[in-house]
This record gives C-alpha cells, structure tokens and sequence, in this order.
C-alpha cells in the first residue's frame, strides 16, 4: 500500500491539495509498468504507410502513484529495434527535455520514404527518478511523396455507363527468400486487393471517399506473409463507390465533375533477405475481366451473377486467356496522399433474431436493432433464380418492409436498380453465400424475395454492423434503465454515420452534412477516439472551399450545397470542429491545418454581414412548435466562429489577427445583445426554449444575467410541460444551457422524459438508434437512423458525470469536474480515456449523504466545483472548507458530500 498525506491550503477561494509523499514511497520499487505506455504515432498503435515529414508521438505515464507527474522525457528512435533496445537512437535522441508534455513532434533526421521506424520514451517522475523504459513502438513512412510512385494508373474499356465491376490480374515471380513486402494502392473508386487467392486485410470501403478530383487517399498493407517464393499472383476488383454514381438521387452526385470508370494504381515493394529489393507495379501488362458483380452502388446496392463466378481468379494457376488487356490512365488528381485513419470494419455480428414466412418465395428477417451495414445470405435454389434482399428500418402493418420513410429521394429512371436492394442471381451448384462488396445499408429488417420457391431459414441471414472501427473511449452507467439505453442508442446512431467521415444516415442519403457532423462532435470525442476520421474530413473540407471563403453544406460533394443556406449554423464545422480536437486531444495541428480556412470562411461572413447580424443559414431545423430567428441563430454562430478565430490566433501568436477578431466577436454579441436582448426581462426575443439555450450554451449573455435567464429557460420548460420545444440548434444547446448554470435538476428530467416530444419517447417506442424527428409519425423528415439531435450522449458526460475539459490546459491535462448530483438518480458514472488515461467521474447516494469517486490519471490534474446546493465535503476524513473550486494531482479521491 502507498501511503500519502495531504496539505491543505486556503488561498482565498482556491483550495490546493498537495500530496506529500512519505520517503519510503519515493524509494520504494519502481511499477513495471510506471514509464510511459500507449505510445502512439499519428494518434494510430504503429501506422503504416505515413507520409507526416514530422509525425505526432504522444504517449501516457503508467505510474500508479498518487500525485503521478511527469517531469522530463527522452524520445529515441532509430531504424534498428536490436540497437534501439541498447538506447542507441540512429536517427533521433532528442536528450532529456525537462518538460511535462506527452504529445510532441518527431524533431530527428529527415524520415526516409518505405523506412519502419522504431522509438521508445524515457520519462521522469516528479522526484527527478528515471521510470522504467516504455516499450519498443514503430511506425512505417510510406510514399512520402508523388514522385515515389512507380505504377501507372489502369483501368478495364468501360464507361462510365458500364455496368459490371471489373476483375485485374497480374502474375509475377519471386526468385529468392522475401524479409518484406508492402503494397501500397490508391483507387478511383472502391477495391478489393487479393493475393495468392486470398482477400489482402479486413477493410471494408477503402479507400475512403474524398472529393477525387482534388485529393486521393492511398493504403498500405503489410502483405509480406501472403507472398512466397516463385509465382504469386495480384487481384484487384474495383468497385463504383461516391467515384461513378450510376444511381440518381437529388443530390447530382450522377454528375460530379471528377466522375469516370473506377481505375488503380498499385506499387508493391519486395525485399529479400539478401538486402535487393524489387517493385511490382500496375501497367498495360496487367489483364481485365468483367466480374460476377453485374451493377453496384454504394447508395442503392449490388447485383451478383453467381452463375458468372470465377474460382481461383486471383490464384496463379487460374487460366486468363480470354482476359483482355488493360488501359492506362491518367491520375484523377495530382495529391495522393496517405490513408491515416481508422478503417471501415464489419465490427459487430448480428444474427438474425426471428424469421417471417409469407409464402415459398416471401421471407422477412428482424436482426434485432437499427445498423449501419449488410447482410450476409446463404441462398439454394434452382439456376437463374432471381433473389431480392430489401432492407429497411421499419414494417408496414402486414410485416412486409416499408421503405417509404427512406426512399424519398432517390429518382430512379427505370426499376432495375432498386433502393437498399441487393439481387443475387443462383446458379443450381448448391448454396450460394453473398455478402455485398461495395454497398451499406440503413436497416433492422430484411425481406428476401424470390422469382423461384427458395427455402430459408433463420440461420440464412446475419447482419453485420459497419463503421468506421474507432476505439470506444468512454462509457455511463446510471440507476436509470432509460439513460442508460438512450446512451447506446446514441452510440449506435453515431457509429451508423461514421463511414471515414461524419454522416446525417446510413440509408437516404450518406451525406456528410456539416450541421449533424459539429452538433454531435463532442458526443463522438467522449465517446471514441475519432480524431483521425475528423481530420481526414477537414481535409475533405480544404478541398471545397471556394475562393470566397463559402462552403458547402454537405461535404465531399459533387457539387450540390453551395447554395443560399449553407450558412453558420452548418459549415460552422471549420472552426467548431478543430477547436474541439484542439479541447479534447491537445494537439493544434487541426487548428493549425485549418487556420487559413477558418479566416477565409469568417471574413466572408464579415463581408456580408456589416452589421454583426447575418441571416445566412438554415435555422433551428425540425423544431417541435416554435420557431426561432434566422438572424438570431445565425448570428450566434458568426459569433462562436470569429470566437474561435481570435482564440486560434492567440494560440499562434498572431497578434493582428487575435485583436481583429476579438473585436469582431465583440461587436457580434453586442449587435445581437442589442437586437434581441430584453434587459428588463433577462429574455432573448421571443423567450422560446432554443434562444434562451443558445445564448447560455454559446456565450452571449452578460454575466450579471446568467442566472435570470438560465432560470427563464427553467421556467419556459416547465411551461412547456417539462419537454423539449427545440429544433436541432436548441437540442445541441438546452441541456448544458440548463446544467451549466446551476438547473441541472431541470436539464435532467428532460433527459430522463419519456413522453413525446422527447429523446426517451423514441426509447419507450422501441427505438435502438437516434430519429431525425420528435414525431415518429411525422409526414416527412422520419429517419429512423439519424444523428442531429445527438449532443445528449455528450451530455451525459458533461451534465451529469462533469467531465470538461479545460481550454487553458487543453487535452484533459487539467480536468475540469462540474458534477450534478440530481436527485432522482441514485448513482451516476462517467469514464473517458483521454490523451493522459481515464478519467473517473462516479457519484452515488448513500443515505443523506453523496458519494463522489474521482481518478485523476498520472501527469494530469484536475479542478473541482461542487454544486451550490453542497454544504459540506470531506476527503479522508477531513472537511473541505471552501468547496466552489478545488484542484486535486493526479490519483484516486474518495469524497464524502452533504447537500
């Protein structure tokens, strides 16, 4: 046992806790795991395949030592882990840096391209002792640049009406003992890479969509164990993807300016244990073959041939004598860059729950919940017999699916490419297993029709669960069932629409809509570690915006979204969004990458909107009854815009731009403060829910005001009946508009309602995801899967458990804990692993008392603020005399609380 004291010290209303560590502590046996762990490249476990010249390492400190501070670190990297486990750094030793931070760039000899890196950490403890060394971690560079590329691009004769997805093939020789391969492939489209017979990695829908005329993304597999000495043999089949849009939906994707036939270019580099090396690229020597996949679009679905099957197409021995050759073709952009992201999975397995028979060729499946994903079906039955797998989220009231909520705005020209439809065509050879390659779907039921009697059985169809495959980093637990449930719904509805960048649904439209993606930001980053995906659809951002400044309101786009309405309330995600990574992880480079874009986007909403006012966005969509000023919210978003402009500037050290465009924000919160400020009757225009939210959420209340209006927007609720009256703006600000200013009690029994309008009303009605509107009966905008009312899975966090993180100890390397303990909850947890460990906020009630349990992980701190209505707290024993804030080193707090 570590035994400790703790100092108390009143320094007017700052409490300190300051642990005092017995000597026998100090000098006691250093933890195994003490030194720094969950060491990190990239914010990736060992990459491959980066092009970053100087990539972000962080790492965490494993001593479990109460009051656990890193005072210094060493980073080693080298190309030689034998070398590198002696402390001998070939290409870096950056000394020792007596510093605290866990999250530096790599500052070495320039990075070779094809090169596997290795780096350990040294740190040091607050007593100045060298903790024990961290393990040996690595990272791969990969192209590092164009001109690294060897390979042409290819694709097969077809246009871009072609339907069939084509077949590559390429057999080469292998003369000696191979020590490594890597294959290396970027795609116009959608791919699968096979070697030797056998699918390359469990990715699905690589690579991941971009806008393709300006930026293609690249992937780098280790393939070393799939060749072998002699032949081998290379496949590669292509797929539509967001590249060729065959389907017609209003969006106009069918008309991209970057859209052609899918084509490839592969590298893939040998080296051999005698230290030569070979590169086998693509070129016209390559041969092409049309597949048994006869139509296929990853918005509606695929169609498959089995009678067109090919066994052993990519195996070395397969006869391709009636193959053609291939095409070469020009590169969709000049910026191939590298896929450094979490990939696409099938990550959850749900096999079907019940089965419905019609008749011999009518079947419908329920797999249990609302997914993001596909089906996998086995299927017997006569040749040419033709299958149908519909999927949708809900029933008509004879059981067959009803697609009519999701259908809406496809706009087919004929029947042949039905939505959310997969047709498999048999072949009489015995049971037919598919699985589309290049679609998802938005679904819990399935219905299989046949042209032919087929028999099923329930065990014929599984459903599995797709989404980008993002660590879960934290979880809730509460004494309430229905938080509980809404918590995994949220998380479902969140995963749903996470395909390699934030999506509105998974089934009628797929678009990546700038509103839905900052609403839910921070329940994304509480939840899973998503800053990968974000970064990579900021990128996605640089590449659309305009000259002006103006972006789209869905993004990648072909196009469609720059009209009128894609205003502050929508494409505020060039600033909301990086400042949160900025807030969540401590790392500014998405605020530095995107510094320039951010600037360009405010000033041109300066420029139309002299004032401070501007009209320009879309408004508080899909609101309950009332309805709220265009101007007023729109404006508020100006203001948190230009807010965090002048804050990334200070970051930066530009003090021009800090000055402009602190006064910028200025002149926005008076002109609204002006405008739609009632003084008299602390009220924000009309007093609905959503402006007196907005303004507490976003800051534009005067201080002296706060608690009048926070208790305004109390009283309006409690006028409404206890439920929400917000559109998508008022549902991201009312809960922590009431919790943050001393209403939390009112900001629960909203979360925790179950009658309509409500998020516990879907729960009550059998919802496992999120819905696009309070109505389930609504006559449009009835999504079933949809992610714009998503910020009550943040707030659990933040309302309830009181995790915050700090702006001016970014990363969570301060805490701040702001916990309510409301009373009609008997206990309440909230876990996050952040950049430092987890974070523990657990609260329960214990008679008259409130236990708080709090772990504060090692090089971090943490501030406290206990609720007004706590009289007393005592720690070990000992009373807390000045409770509004307290600050606390890192380890485990046990406190006991009298309200």
């Amino acid at each position: 046992m570590m035994l400790y004291l703790l100092k108390i010290k009143n320094a007017g209303k700052l409490l300190v806790l300051t642990a005092l560590f017995l000597t026998s502590v100090i000098s006691s046996p250093v933890n195994a795991q003490s030194g720094a762990i969950a060491l990190q490249c990239e914010h990736l476990d060992a990459p491959l395949g980066i092009d970053a010249a100087h990539p972000r390492l962080n790492w965490q400190m494993g001593d479990p030592t109460q009051g656990a501070k890193q005072t210094a670190y060493q980073v080693l990297v080298s190309t030689d882990s034998v070398q590198l486990s002696k402390n001998i750094a070939g290409v870096w030793d950056s000394g020792r840096i007596s510093s605290a931070n866990s999250n530096i760039v790599y500052n070495g000899k320039p990075l070779q391209p094809f090169t596997k890196y290795y780096w350990s950490v040294n740190i040091w403890n607050k007593a100045g002792v060298k903790l024990s060394k961290s393990r040996i971690a690595s990272f791969e560079t990969g192209m590092m640049q164009m001109t690294n590329w060897r390979g042409n691009w290819i694709s097969d004769y077809g246009s871009i009406n072609t339907k069939p997805a084509p077949y590559f093939r390429k057999v080469f020789k292998t003369s000696k003992k191979i020590k490594s391969a890597r294959a290396y492939i970027v795609v116009a489209g959608l791919y699968e890479l096979y070697i030797n017979g056998n699918k390359v990695g469990d990715h699905r829908l690589d690579p991941m969509y971009t806008r393709f005329d300006r930026r293609n993304l690249y992937v780098t597999y280790d393939v070393t164990s799939q060749l072998r000495e002699g032949k081998n043999a290379i496949g590669v089949l292509l797929g539509n993807g967001w590249y060729n849009m065959q389907s017609l939906a209003v969006w106009n994707f069918d008309r991209a300016p970057w859209r052609n036939r899918p084509a490839f270019c592969l590298d893939m580099h040998i080296t051999y244990d005698d230290g030569t090396s070979e590169i086998v690229s693509t070129d016209d020597s390559w041969k092409t073959h049309s597949s048994p996949i006869i139509s296929n679009s990853i918005y509606t679905g695929e169609h498959y041939d089995s009678r067109l099957d090919m066994p052993g197409w990519s195996t070395v021995d397969f006869d391709d004598k009636n193959w053609k050759g291939t095409m070469l073709r020009s590169a969709p952009s000049k910026n191939i860059v590298s896929q450094v992201m979490y990939p696409i999975r099938n990550v959850d397995e749900l096999p079907a729950k019940s089965i419905r028979k019609f008749d011999d060729t009518t079947y419908v499946f329920d797999i249990g919940q609302n997914i993001a994903g596909v089906t996998k079906v086995k299927l017997r039955g006569d040749s040419g017999t033709v299958v149908r797998i519909k999927h949708g989220e809900r029933l008509y009231p004879n059981g067959h699916v009803d697609m009519s909520n999701i259908d809406v705005y496809y706009t087919p020209k004929d029947k042949s490419d039905p939505f959310q439809t997969d047709i498999v065509i048999l072949n009489g050879k015995g049971e037919v297993e598919f699985m589309p390659k290049f679609n998802y779907k938005g679904f819990q039921y399935v219905e299989i029709t046949s042209s032919k009697p087929i028999e099923l059985h329930k065990e014929d169809v599984t459903g599995y669960f797709m989404h980008s495959d993002v660590p879960a980093v934290g979880t809730i637990s509460s004494s309430n069932p229905l938080i509980n449930r809404l918590w995994w719904a949220t998380n479902n509805s969140y995963l749903s629409n996470l395909m390699g960048y934030p999506t509105d649904c998974p089934q009628r439209e797929k678009n990546g809509w700038t509103g839905d993606g900052h609403f839910a930001v921070e329940t994304g980053l509480f939840n899973f570690d998503g800053i990968t995906i974000y970064e990579k659809w900021l990128a996605d951002h640089r590449d659309e915006q305009q000259p002006n400044g103006v972006l789209p309101d869905i993004i990648p786009t072909g196009g469609w979204g720059y009209g009128s309405a894609n205003g502050t309330d929508w494409t505020s995600t060039i600033a909301i969004i990086p400042w949160n990574l900025y807030l969540f992880y401590g790392d500014s480079k998405p605020l530095f990458d995107n510094y320039k874009n951010i600037k360009s986007y405010v000033d041109y909403v300066d420029g139309i909107s002299p004032s401070g006012l501007t009209v320009f966005g879309r408004g508080d969509w899909v609101p309950v009854k009332s309805s709220s000023s265009l101007e007023y919210t729109s404006s508020i978003y100006f203001y948190v815009d230009a807010g965090i402009m002048a804050k990334a500037a200070k970051l930066f050290n530009k003090k021009a731009d800090y000055e402009h465009y602190t006064a910028l924000a200025a002149k926005i919160k008076k002109a609204i403060n002006d405008k739609y400020f009632n003084k008299a009757t602390a009220m924000y225009d009309k007093g609905v829910q959503t402006e007196l939210s907005m303004a507490l959420q976003w800051g534009i209340v005067p201080e002296e005001y706060k608690a009048k209006v926070a208790q305004n927007l109390a009283d309006r609720v409690a006028a409404d009946g206890m439920h929400l009256d917000v559109g998508v703006l008022g549902a991201k600000a009312i809960l922590n508009a009431l919790s943050n200013n001393g209403q939390a009690e009112t900001a629960y029994k909203l979360a925790a309602q179950d009658t309509y309008p409500s998020w516990g009303w879907w729960i009550v009605n059998g919802a496992t995801t999120l819905y696009e509107n309070w109505k389930i009966d609504a006559a449009r905008d009835i999504s079933l899967n949809h992610m714009m009312f998503g910020e009550i899975g943040g707030w659990f966090f933040k309302g309830l458990g009181g995790i915050l993180p700090d702006e001016t100890h970014p990363g969570f390397k301060n805490i701040l804990l702001k916990p309510n303990f409301v009373t009609e909850l008997n206990y309440f947890t909230a876990t996050h692993n952040g950049p430092f460990g987890k974070i523990v906020s657990s609260w329960k009630r214990s008679g008259k008392k409130v236990i708080y349990d709090v772990v504060v992980p090692a090089n971090s701190s943490a501030t406290i603020s206990f609720p007004k209505q706590v009289s007393k707290v005592t720690l070990n024993g000992i009373q807390i005399k000045n409770i509004s804030r307290c600050n606390i080193p890192a380890g485990s707090y046990h406190f006991n609380i009298v309200e």
